[in-house]
């Protein structure tokens, strides 16, 4: 599984075959394991180990601390990715304009109504597109301005979904 590994303002491509990790090309023998009931993890590194504290932020925002250092970490899978892309999340973005079907797909669900102020992150719309549900979300603060779909209805790529008008949250 290739994931995309953000930790400050860098990315690092991991490959994760078992116990063996590739970062940027380099091969290194791994092994994570939590501690039942504690949010510490043990990692065992190239034959060092470290005990974490590792606590989701949500979606794939994670606080880590490391002897007392704490570390951001944000981390995406190669499909997570590939759609951020397509709709322009991962950018840093206002929070206004539209947001459109990154692939033709059917709405089932619309999780927002007009007027509801939204964060980046905020669920708005979920598109089934070849066997898979994806939930497209706010890219930044702002206002729904317009829903110009309902749950059932099949959109082509590229059609508005979701109009936002810039403006911040209480």
């Amino acid at each position: 599984m290739k994931l995309f590994v953000t930790i400050g303002p860098k990315t690092r491509e991991v490959m994760v075959e078992g116990n063996r990790l590739t970062v940027d090309g380099v091969a290194y023998e791994a092994s994570l394991v939590t501690v039942p009931g504690t949010p510490l993890c043990r990692l065992e590194l190239g034959g060092r180990f470290h005990l974490l504290y590792a606590r989701s932020l949500g979606q794939d925002d994670w606080e880590v601390l490391d002897r007392g250092e704490r570390i951001d970490v944000s981390v995406l899978d190669e499909r997570t990715r590939h759609i951020r892309g397509l709709v322009g999340q991962g950018r840093r973005h206002s929070g206004g304009g539209a947001i459109r079907a990154p692939m033709p797909g059917l709405v089932t669900k619309v999780l927002v109504s007009g007027g509801e102020r939204v964060v980046a992150g905020t669920g708005l719309v979920v598109l089934e597109a070849m066997k898979m549900e994806n939930q497209l979300t706010a890219p930044g603060e702002g206002v729904v301005k317009r829903i110009a779909v309902e749950a059932g209805q099949t959109v082509e790529k590229g059609q508005v979904l979701v109009e936002l008008e810039e403006g911040s949250s209480p």
